[in-house]
């Protein structure tokens, strides 16, 4: 069993990119040494996990593409975040991302690898922290400590993938994960919300929009 795992994760790592980071076209003799260049998808084509090959701008590949952006994204703000409280949440978030990102790459797929319980859990760090936080009166600005701009970058991103998977849902025939959209909305808001606690963490009151 161990043997099969660790085949399918490496043959669903070349559909998401869960090793190199990146889009990687693995042929069926790769699956026991995989090769970070494979030619495969020189014309402009990649194969989704159990399924055809498609065109790189595929909207299944633009959908899980922007979560493995986003993830990449996450990645830079765990480099800035340090000992702050989250940076175990956020990893955990990656690891959740992955599980989206293969879903997403997998067409048909009815595995619920991103249940209700997850996007709960996301809405309870969104409380824990705003309730620390000062009531917003107004805008603000996506700026203030570096951590807290690498995270409205990531938050932006993060809707971006949200609409993204919206657009695959509006396919003809199309199935997405169940929760899919409902996660990362839920985070995008996540971001937003640790993008305050950041700055309120650095001792940086948030710039307010004022209107020109």
């Amino acid at each position: 069993m161990a043997i099969v795992a660790w085949r399918f994760a490496l043959q669903l790592s070349c559909m998401v990119g869960s090793i190199g980071g990146a889009l990687i076209e693995c042929p069926p003799e790769s699956q026991s040494s995989m090769k970070i260049y494979t030619k495969t998808g020189d014309q402009g084509e990649t194969g989704l996990f159990g399924g055809p090959r498609v065109s790189k701008n595929h909207a299944r590949i633009e959908a899980f593409g922007t979560v493995d952006e986003l993830n990449s994204h996450l990645g830079m703000v765990r480099t800035l975040s340090g000992d702050t409280p989250f940076d175990t949440d956020l990893r955990r978030i990656q690891c959740e991302l992955f599980d989206l990102g293969a879903e997403l790459a997998t067409p048909d797929s009815r595995a619920e690898r991103i249940t209700p319980a997850h996007v709960t859990r996301l809405e309870k760090i969104i409380d824990e922290h705003e309730a620390m936080l000062e009531p917003l009166a107004c805008f603000i600005l996506p700026t203030g400590s570096p951590l807290a701009a690498a995270l409205h970058v990531a938050r932006t991103v993060c809707r971006r993938a949200e609409r993204r998977v919206v657009t695959l849902a509006n396919q003809v025939d199309t199935m997405i994960p169940a929760n899919a959209i409902e996660y990362l909305n839920r985070l995008g808001d996540l971001l937003f919300v640790l993008a305050r606690a950041a700055n309120r963490q650095a001792g940086v009151t948030d710039d307010p929009w004022v209107a020109s």
